[in-house]
């Protein structure tokens, strides 16, 4: 019972760990469709909106954005802010060369 218990502790503390917090006054269109429920339409929506209108005050001003309503910001509203920086989901690291290539030492 003890390990089902911890087992459990683990799995919702790995669960909001993997949680991304994006800026949507710094965020670009691609961190934007991070979030579920926001495709490319609409992570564009979000990016024209605030170069036309400037930043946004609160979370609940993404209302504002054509495609965005209720439900949409009910699921959304855990993952954003309009302070700080995002921090999306690290996406994989890029291959480098071998160390000989990275050197410009030849075989």
């Amino acid at each position: 019972m003890k390990k089902m218990i911890y087992t459990a502790l683990l799995l919702l503390a790995w669960s909001f760990n993997a949680q991304a917090v994006v800026n949507i006054n710094t965020a670009t269109a691609e961190q934007l469709e991070s979030l579920n429920g926001i495709g490319p339409a609409k992570a564009e929506a979000i990016v024209e909106y605030r170069k036309k209108n400037g930043n946004f005050k609160t979370v609940d001003d993404l209302n504002n954005v054509p495609g965005i309503g209720d439900k949409t910001m009910a699921k959304l509203r855990p993952e954003l802010t309009v302070t700080g920086g995002t921090a999306a989901p690290a996406s994989p690291a890029p291959t480098t060369p071998s160390s000989s290539a990275a050197s410009g030492k030849k075989k």
